[in-house]
This record gives C-alpha cells, sequence and structure tokens, in this order.
C-alpha cells in the first residue's frame, strides 16, 4: 500500500504527467455533462421512464436489453435523448469502415504506408465519414423513438413540438450529429493533449457510469421480494473479480516467437566467436489479437436476425433473436464472433509483411528458413492459437445470459460480467496504465502495477 501511494505522488509530482490527466479529467466531465443535455424538443422527465415503459409493454424484456446494450456504450446518453445519444459510436463505424476498405481500394492502402502524412489523410477521410454515419443515424434513432420508443400518440407530453414536422427534425438531426462530432473532437484532444487512447477513454467512461446505478437495482432487487438477499450479492461480487480477471489475462495472453538476429560481421563470415549468437529477442503473438472488434461486428449484424420476426411475428424460434439473452440469439453470436475473430486477425496481422522484415533486418526464427517458411510458420502458429482465443471470446461474449438466467435478477447489471463492455473497460485501463508506467519509468519512477502481468501487457 505504501509503495502504491508513493507511486501517486510520484504521478502528482511530475507536471507534464499531471497536466495530461488533470486534462483528461476535465474533458471526461465536460463529456459527462454534455450526455445530460436533452434534445431541445423532447421533454426528459417523460424518456427518464422510456426503458421501463418499453419492458412493461407486454412485458418484453427483449427491446430494454438491446437498448440497455446500446445505452451502456453513451452512458445512458442514448436512452435519454441526450444531445449526445449517438456518442462516439459513429466515429468507431467510420474507423471500421476506412480500415476494411484499406484492403480493398489501392488508394487506402498507399495512404496507410505514407507515415505520418498519410495517417492525417486518414483521419480526416475518417472524420467526414463519421459525419455521413452520423446522417444515417440520426434519423434511425429519431424514429426509433418518436414512432418506437415513445409514440406521440401515447405520450404526447414528451414532446415539445410535433416529431412529424420538420421543425423538430431538422434541427434535432443537426444537434445530434453536432454532438457526435463533438465527442469525437474531445477523445483527439485527450488522445493529442492528454493521456492518449481518448476515444477508448470516452467508451469506457460511458460504460463505467451505467455501472453504481446497474448495481444497486441488483442490490435492491436482491434484497427485495423474491431475491436470495446479500448473500447472492457478495457471491456476485466474488464471480464478477474472477471474471475481469480472467478477461485481463485473455488481453495480455500473447504466445512468443523466438527470433534471432545475426549480425553483419557474422553474416560476411566473421569468426568472432561472441557474434555467434547475435541478439536473441521475441515476436508476441497475442492469443486475442482482434480485441473487441470481433464482438463489435458480431452484434452489428446481429440486429438482423431481429428483424426476420417481422416476417412471422407468432414464431417463438425467431422472436428469440430479439432477447439478448435467449439461447438463440447467443448461439448465433457466439459463432460469429469465433468467424470474425479468424477474419479480422488475417486481416490485421501481415504475416507476410513480418516475414520480409524479418528478412531485411537479418532477423530469423531458429530451424525456420527466411521468406515464405517463414511466412508461413507465423500464419500456423497465429491460426493455432486464435482458436482458442475465439473461444474464449465467445464465452466471455455470451456469459451475461448465462449468469442473468443463473443468478443475476438485472439485466443492466448482468451486462457487465462479459461481452464488450467488460473486455473494453480491461482493455483501456490496461492501455492507460501502460501509458502511465511509460511516464514514470521515464523519469525513473517504479511503474504504477509492477507485476508479471503488467510486464506481459508491455510485450
Amino acid at each position: 500500500m505504501k509503495e502504491f501511494i508513493q507511486t501517486l505522488k510520484n504521478i502528482w509530482s511530475l507536471k507534464e504527467l499531471r497536466d495530461k490527466i488533470l486534462l483528461t479529467l476535465s474533458l471526461v466531465l465536460v463529456y459527462r455533462f454534455a450526455s445530460y443535455v436533452s434534445l431541445p424538443a423532447i421533454n426528459t422527465a417523460e424518456v427518464g421512464n422510456l426503458l421501463q415503459h418499453y419492458q412493461n409493454q407486454g412485458g418484453n424484456q427483449q427491446g430494454a436489453g438491446l437498448l440497455g446494450l446500446l445505452s451502456s456504450f453513451t452512458g445512458g446518453a442514448f436512452s435519454r435523448a441526450s444531445i449526445m445519444a449517438l456518442g462516439i459510436m459513429p466515429y468507431i463505424s467510420a474507423s471500421i469502415i476506412v480500415q476494411l476498405m484499406g484492403m480493398a481500394i489501392p488508394y487506402l492502402q498507399k495512404l496507410q504506408k505514407d507515415g505520418e502524412s498519410g495517417r492525417n489523410t486518414l483521419n480526416q477521410i475518417t472524420r467526414w465519414l463519421t459525419i455521413g454515419v452520423c446522417l444515417v443515424q440520426a434519423p434511425s434513432y429519431l424514429t426509433s423513438v418518436t414512432q418506437f420508443f415513445l409514440p406521440y400518440s401515447q405520450f404526447a407530453t414528451a414532446y415539445y413540438i410535433d416529431p412529424n414536422s420538420v421543425m423538430f427534425w431538422l434541427p434535432s438531426i443537426i444537434i445530434l450529429v453536432a454532438g457526435s462530432v463533438f465527442a469525437m473532437w474531445l477523445g483527439e484532444k485527450i488522445t493529442d493533449k492528454g493521456i492518449g487512447n481518448g476515444i477508448s477513454i470516452l467508451i469506457m467512461v460511458g460504460i463505467l457510469a451505467d455501472l453504481p446505478t446497474a448495481f444497486y437495482q441488483e442490490v435492491l432487487t436482491q434484497n427485495g421480494k423474491g431475491g436470495l438477499g446479500s448473500i447472492m450479492i457478495l457471491v456476485e461480487i466474488i464471480f464478477w473479480l474472477l471474471v475481469v480477471l480472467l478477461a485481463i489475462v485473455l488481453s495480455v495472453a500473447v504466445r512468443k516467437i523466438p527470433i534471432q538476429y545475426v549480425s553483419r560481421a557474422q553474416a560476411r563470415g566473421g569468426v568472432s566467436r561472441n557474434l555467434m549468437d547475435g541478439a536473441r529477442q521475441w515476436i508476441p503473438l497475442k492469443v486475442n489479437a482482434a480485441g473487441v472488434m470481433p464482438i463489435i461486428f458480431a452484434q452489428a449484424l446481429m440486429f438482423v436476425p431481429g428483424l426476420l420476426t417481422k416476417v412471422d411475428e407468432s414464431n417463438t424460434f425467431l422472436a428469440g433473436f430479439k432477447n439478448v439473452f435467449s439461447w438463440q440469439y447467443n448461439v448465433l453470436f457466439a459463432l460469429l464472433i469465433i468467424i470474425f475473430s479468424f477474419f479480422y486477425t488475417a486481416i490485421t496481422i501481415p504475416v507476410n509483411q513480418m516475414a520480409d522484415d524479418l528478412k531485411r533486418n537479418g532477423g530469423l526464427i531458429p530451424k525456420v528458413r527466411p521468406g515464405k517458411e517463414t511466412a508461413d510458420y507465423l500464419d500456423d502458429i497465429l491460426s493455432k492459437i486464435t482458436l482458442p482465443g475465439a473461444i474464449f471470446l465467445s464465452i466471455f461474449a455470451v456469459l451475461p445470459a448465462v449468469v442473468h438466467g443463473a443468478f443475476v435478477q438485472t439485466d443492466r447489471f448482468a451486462l457487465f460480467f462479459g461481452g464488450t463492455s467488460l473486455l473494453i473497460m480491461v482493455g483501456v485501463i490496461l492501455d492507460t496504465v501502460q501509458q502511465i508506467n511509460t511516464y514514470l519509468l521515464n523519469h525513473h519512477y517504479d511503474g504504477l502495477m509492477q507485476s508479471k502481468l503488467s510486464r506481459s501487457s508491455n510485450l
């Protein structure tokens, strides 16, 4: 404990690091404040009961689960009809689109290889594409609110302006787009002037903001009629901490591939004995190289099966795809995650380029020939470690449905036992700790987390 307190003092003593942390906290507070500013045409007093009303309509908990999932990434702004309702997710969608388009468009491939100037151009393209995504998502969001979640015929008092008029739609779309662009700007400022990972930090803060309320509701439910009491709350906390620990292990687990750099003298046939072994290093191949991207891709597609219920609303099997806690939804969800894990790893880990770089720099893998054989070897190892990584990732993704049926009573708290929410929180916290460790170590201080697990995350 004393060492941890001393580390905090070391952080505060470094003016540069202190200023970055204070700026980051300030911008996060601005983001959270903006998430409570509602659209000017909607009465927030009525919107506050949106989730509860939708759940009570025919006992429909599926929609509440989907809404809660969407709302968690914006810190509740989605369900409050806030000016930040779209949050940072349009920027994430635009980034994914640009990354996937880079596989097929030569111009984008060239920009990816042009260094700093290419990255700046790609960032500019991503920003403009973010506005385009917002222009699609904003009308969709307003349609879902005005026609499905808060229909004007039943909730006329929820609107200051008739939602069927242009005076409602045009300003609301402009404000939603501006809110998302503002969130993007805040994230970029945190990346440039703060402690880094700005976009990820905003997503994490939005997720964490919902945790206290979700936990409080779970406590009330467990201690109320039909609940299992405080003992079950303690069991849930212990199990949640265990899940967090396993998520950390999944995030930092790597397979080390030994490589050896041959010196120039040795390459020319020199006989100096101390040069014979060269410099030994490692290539760390992550077990979960795709991160949370397979879950994000899979979730984007999981809204499609829910639309099939419109074909036959009486079909109970198809209706299950609208419920994030049903077995139909989660079996398909897990399969999609495994497929996308292999797909995303294949397109983001360039084994051929890695083999060429090793050969160009005089590096080699012991007992493996440089060039194509090295690329095949890396691809084989990557395939073998991606399978267990994808399986564990799919288990984490469906874990909320498992615990919800077993002992967790509320939907919102169950979502924190796995899935994108937990993995994003763990990943961002580990990256932030790594950033702070870098500043401390550069100034000859001990890192924030001196452990084998922390050192593994720095590989």
